[in-house]
């Protein structure tokens, strides 16, 4: 059981709509809630998502709607400080 639930976790996040909005970084695209963004553009019927976001819809967007809203909560504090345009320099390693 617990395989088919990570099976099906990696799955969903290969389709991701907040990861795929991550990865775009388009000028001018919602940062806050992106990828619920675009899961509910794609279930209105939205016809450029790419335009719009810089990412395709999930094949799926009814399905990924939940998880896309649980990590755009998540990363909501990351979102508002981008949004406010405080930058800040992470590294890693030592």
């Amino acid at each position: 059981m617990n395989k088919l639930l990570a099976i099906v976790l990696a799955l969903q996040l290969a389709g991701c709509a907040t990861a795929r909005t991550l990865d775009a970084a388009k000028p001018g695209a919602p940062v806050v809630y992106s990828g619920t963004r675009l899961d509910w553009y794609a279930i209105q019927g939205g016809c450029c998502a790419m335009d719009r976001f810089g990412a395709e819809a999930p094949s799926y967007p009814g399905v990924d709607l939940p998880a896309s809203a649980l990590l755009d909560t998540l990363l909501l504090p990351l979102s508002l400080l981008t949004v406010l345009g405080v930058g800040f320099q992470a590294t890693g390693g030592l």
